[in-house]
């Protein structure tokens, strides 16, 4: 159950909260009765949160019954830095590496022990895979994963060798020790390379995007046929995308809308007057 909660005086928030947890990829539309049984609330509470909702447009209902996610939610998720900030400065470098590589190119960060992938750019021509915006993969299974993880903080790597690691395919490095020495070649070399590892017949190249302390703020990421994709080839030019979307998120450290035109120029008239 996504969300659910069954203690009693439980507050408002946490009712709200575990309705719109109920939502997932498997479940974007969900009937009343589902929202009650999965948000763990009994139906009449969940028929009144949900109505309240859909006034504010945070839910929405179909015609056939059945709710989804608002498109005011989606308009308060756009506020979020990772929107404004890492995705609107990475996009354009990612759009250059997609037209380069031709093949499917991520930006994730690290949430948690899971890489959160944030923006994605792909073409019609470029292997499918499992991965997509807003989507959670484990980052020992992951090209974006591996390289954030081994520039992540000494303590949060030592914390994450420890968990139980799912083997996703029969390629999967869960072992402790191999995962750890594999994490600090690719902390030398400055890439990290995935074969098979979560999806069987594709391979995955991916470099830090570092901040000036040394520590990965995200990842980029190419992902291809595990036969087409050459690591040693792709690694340069996937580092020199990652250095300028670094060096841009530097220059533009005090403004949380670095690609928004603030302001609008303006001209003066030959009588004195201002347009825009």
């Amino acid at each position: 159950m996504a969300g659910g909660i069954r203690a009693p005086g439980t507050s408002v928030t946490a009712r709200v909260l575990a309705i719109l947890g109920a939502f997932d990829v498997a479940h974007p539309a969900l009937t009343l009765s589902d929202l009650a049984r999965r948000a763990g609330l009994p139906l009449a509470t969940a028929h009144r949160l949900v109505g309240e909702l859909v006034a504010w447009r945070a839910l929405t209902r179909d015609a056939d019954g059945a709710y989804r996610i608002g498109v005011r939610l989606w308009e308060a998720g756009l506020l979020s830095p990772l929107h404004t900030r890492l995705r609107e400065v990475a996009l354009p470098f990612l759009q250059d590496l997609h037209t380069a590589v031709r093949e499917n190119v991520h930006l994730a960060v690290r949430d948690g022990d899971e890489a959160l992938y944030v923006e994605k750019v792909t073409g019609h021509r470029a292997v499918p895979i499992i991965s997509r915006v807003g989507g959670r993969l484990p980052l020992h299974a992951t090209g974006v994963g591996k390289a954030l993880l081994a520039f992540a903080p000494p303590a949060f790597v030592a914390a994450h060798l420890r968990r139980p690691l799912t083997r996703c395919t029969p390629y999967t490095v869960t072992e402790p020790g191999r995962l750890a020495g594999e994490l600090a070649v690719v902390r030398a070399r400055g890439w990290a390379r995935t074969s098979e590892e979560m999806t069987l017949g594709s391979c995955s190249v991916a470099v830090p995007v570092l901040d000036g302390d040394g520590t990965a703020v995200a990842s980029i990421g190419v992902v291809g046929h595990s036969l087409g994709a050459v690591p040693e080839r792709l690694a340069p030019t996937l580092r020199a995308a990652a250095e300028r979307v670094a060096a841009r998120l530097a220059e533009t450290a005090d403004d949380p809308y670095p690609t928004l035109q603030h302001g609008i120029a303006v001209r003066r008239r030959p009588n004195g007057h201002s347009s825009a």
